[in-house]
């Protein structure tokens, strides 16, 4: 079978630009009306979307301070709702994000294996260490971790999650009424985990679902990130603005991943666009002029703020001069460059920074006609820039179903997007191999011999 371009729907229920929730289009409590996100997920399955994914913070972020009233994060958190609407759909995967710097491994890989289970193996982890001071005061920190420190930790919290998903092999529940012997003790596995951030004994007490494990998925691209994903990640959310970066990248991840003894294959690559997408070019410049008009400067100051790790303050800077170098950040390390790069080889002001930022927060905005779009996706896919893509639809459902009603026929049309769902779990129609167990491996091993 030929390679497939696999896709993402990036649904924040509050729309994806900062001033989505202005458009008259978008519902004004998106984010927390379940029946909206309902109509979403139901749309990307028809669009024949692999997963439904969803970002997370552990802080609120607000445009021009509290007392502006501009709330940008208010929403549900990602598992509760995945649990919600996985019974309603039957082929969709749910990633939603959590983090390895502020919850244990094993409260992580119990909630995540059993929305795998409630799923029937639906389910994807994106692993994140989370970047804001702000995060950080929520957890009895003054000031958020190194950047270093929070890698670190991610490296050896993912790994505990991996052991803890090993806890039982696929076949241990015996379940036989006639003997009275639930599950066979000797497919039982204890974690005994003890390294430099936590200690856990385990077994898990979630069994293993029909895909074997959730999907890992990691969005870094510093060098510390990079590392961690070549290790660990099975899907990576990478963001670039021109197709020799994402070569660079796609190709470094890749062969770190050779280095490790991973088979780069079963490592997706899976850079974010924004599509404006209109039947003409001038519908889709329509389009994104329009969203464009509603940004408020003050939320696009305090965005740049945030993309740019929290340490640059524009507070008085001309909005239409250019911007300001930002001091080092213990935050979002390559977000911070990659901001910078945008403006600096597009010689954008502040304005036209935040402006051309504020539907994506860095990852690539397409403007154009379904062809054109599609143009640029066949591009970075068949030259080593993707393997798939992830789709942020500016403001939601307008932007989603333009995607689905017009860009996917155009990828199909020239076979390079499915017709139908090749499996039933997330591994299955991304194409990833199922993870054997590794108590389970030697025994099989030996049965062969």
């Amino acid at each position: 079978m030929s390679r497939k371009i696999r896709l993402g729907a990036f649904l924040p229920g509050g729309g994806q630009h900062i001033a989505a929730w202005r458009h008259p289009d978008q519902p004004v409590d998106g984010a927390t009306s379940f029946e909206f996100h309902k109509e979403l997920a139901q749309t990307a399955e028809r669009g024949l979307f692999d997963a439904y994914f969803l970002a997370d913070g552990l802080a609120i972020a607000f445009g021009g301070g509290i007392e502006g009233g501009n709330a940008k994060v208010a929403g549900f958190e990602p598992v509760t709702l995945f649990a919600a609407l996985a019974p309603l759909t039957t082929h969709l995967g749910f990633i939603a994000t959590a983090s390895t710097t502020y919850e244990e491994p094993y409260n992580l890989a119990r909630k995540f294996a059993s929305l795998d289970l409630l799923s029937n193996g639906r389910a994807g982890w994106n692993v994140v260490t989370t970047a804001t001071e702000s995060a950080a005061h929520n957890f009895n920190l003054d000031a958020q971790h190194p950047h270093e420190f929070r890698y670190r930790r991610a490296a050896e919290h993912v790994d505990v999650v991996k052991k803890l998903w090993e806890s039982f092999e696929d076949d241990a529940f015996l379940r036989d009424r006639a003997s009275g012997q639930f599950f066979d003790p000797a497919k039982v596995h204890y974690t005994n985990h003890k390294g430099e951030h936590f200690k856990v004994k385990g077994p898990l007490n979630v069994s293993r679902s029909p895909q074997g494990h959730p999907v890992i998925v990691q969005a870094g691209q510093s060098e510390d990130g990079r590392g961690l994903a070549a290790a660990s990640a099975e899907v990576i959310f990478t963001a670039h603005q021109r197709l020799d970066t994402a070569q660079e990248f796609y190709r470094d991840i890749k062969s770190r991943a050779r280095g490790l003894g991973r088979n780069p294959d079963h490592i997706l690559v899976m850079p974010g666009v924004s599509p404006f997408v209109g039947r003409t070019e001038a519908e889709a410049r329509e389009k994104y002029d329009r969203l464009t008009s509603l940004i408020l400067e003050e939320d696009g100051i305090a965005l740049l703020n945030g993309l740019t790790g929290g340490t640059l303050d524009l507070t008085g800077y001309d909005l239409d001069g250019p911007l300001p170098p930002a001091p080092p950040t213990e935050g979002m390390k390559s977000r911070q460059a990659l901001i910078r790069q945008i403006a600096d080889e597009n010689n954008f002001s502040i304005r036209q920074l935040y402006q051309w930022v504020a539907s994506a927060r860095g990852h690539f905005t397409l403007i154009g006609t379904p062809q054109t779009i599609a143009d640029t996706l066949q591009d970075w896919f068949e030259n080593e820039g993707a393997d798939g893509f992830n789709i942020l639809p500016p403001w939601l459902p307008t932007g989603l179903n333009d995607f689905v009603d017009l860009v996917i026929p155009e990828l199909q049309r020239r076979g390079l997007f499915r017709t139908a769902y090749e499996g039933k779990t997330l591994r299955e129609n991304l194409g990833l191999p199922f993870p054997t167990n590794r108590w389970a491996a030697p025994r099989a091993a030996h049965a062969a011999e």
